[in-house]
């Protein structure tokens, strides 16, 4: 953890330069199902940016919404938004990865040099497109990717999702910086057209539903292992809304550690199993305690302090980056989330074979 710590502080960060003249054309890529409520504000913030227009381009692919989504985004009717339909490119049998076929279909029908992702139902700043494109102009990087949180929380379970993923991205931002592994978010992403080309797309890749992102960023990665970028500047964060109950989070971490099994870098396997035995310790062995007397007891005490100790410094600073450091305040029971949910995903994810995604049961 102090690797990751260090990491993180010494990555510089993004500014935007002054008097920025900026040349290269990009498509926004966004998946959409079922987001009536979501993509209108995310459109918005999007065309809010001041970057300039005969650069900008917006295709948003319809998967098969059965809401008012469709009809929102033609009511809309930006000059600067193209809008696909999955349904007149694929059958629905003929996949699951439906959000990869989207991607897939609308980089084939994309204009930009330089495709950028983001989710229906996220908002941007309005100076995510300049700091996104000056910092692939100015650096060149085949690969970047940029933070993600989230916002307008008014539960302690949600506070402790915004706590967890504020941790997730530094994780991120340091181990792109220091080599450790690779590791992203679909919802704020950024890389060359033709790179999507030369590692041939999802292809090898295209058997898991989900993983449009991290996936996809290990194949860059081997390729070009040295020109993969994270993005360090919080007005380049996108923002989303975490789960409101047990359930729909239980459905988006199994989901999340199905891919697990199926990353080329060996090293986030190694870390998320590490985590995991650790976590599962300090319960066994305060079971152990039963039966071998309370210095077992006051083993798991110690191992809880110390996991809480290290997580509350790291925890925080990653706050600090975003802005965040009211979150701080739910700390010690986001601490006891996070103990459960860790054990608890990590056991299911190697026996739960399927799980619910936007409305279709995925195996």
């Amino acid at each position: 953890m102090s690797r990751y710590y260090e990491g993180f502080t010494s990555l510089p960060s993004w500014n935007l330069p002054k008097n920025h003249n900026f040349s290269t054309p990009i498509t926004i890529i966004i998946p959409v199902r079922n987001e009536e409520n979501y993509i209108i504000p995310c459109l918005k913030s999007i065309i809010n940016n001041d970057f300039p227009s005969d650069l900008l381009e917006i295709i948003v692919i319809n998967d098969h919404s059965t809401d008012q989504t469709v009809k929102r985004i033609e009511a809309f009717n930006h000059p600067c938004v193209k809008l696909l339909h999955l349904a007149e490119f694929i059958q629905p049998n003929e996949t699951q990865s439906f959000k990869k076929k989207g991607i897939e279909i609308a980089i084939n029908q994309a204009s930009g040099d330089l495709i950028l992702t983001t989710d229906g139902d996220c908002v941007v700043s309005k100076n995510w497109l300049p700091l996104m494109v000056s910092y692939y102009e100015i650096n060149r990087p085949k690969f970047i990717a940029a933070p993600v949180n989230f916002h307008q929380e008014t539960t302690a379970f949600e506070k402790f999702q915004s706590i967890d993923f504020a941790g997730m991205i530094v994780l991120t931002g340091a181990g792109i910086h220091r080599k450790l592994m690779n590791m992203c978010n679909g919802a704020n992403l950024a890389y060359e057209k033709r790179v999507f080309y030369e590692v041939n797309g999802f292809v090898g890749i295209d058997d898991k539903a989900s993983g449009d992102d991290m996936m996809l960023m290990q194949k860059v990665a081997k390729k070009y292992p040295s020109r993969i970028g994270f993005l360090k500047n919080k007005a380049a964060t996108t923002f989303t809304f975490a789960k409101p109950d047990w359930q729909s989070f239980y459905q988006q971490r199994i989901r999340w550690a199905s891919k697990s099994t199926s990353y080329d870098e060996w090293q986030v396997t190694l870390y998320l199993g590490l985590i995991w035995l650790f976590c599962l310790s300090i319960p066994t062995t305060a079971f152990l305690g039963l039966f071998f007397g309370t210095k077992m007891l006051w083993y798991a005490l110690a191992q809880f302090l110390i996991k809480n100790v290290i997580d509350y410094f790291y925890l925080r600073m990653s706050c600090r980056f975003f802005g965040r450091e009211d979150l701080m305040k739910s700390f010690w029971s986001a601490s006891i989330y996070h103990l459960i949910y860790i054990i608890a995903i990590g056991a299911l994810s190697n026996f739960v074979k399927k799980y619910e995604w936007k409305g279709r049961e995925v195996k």
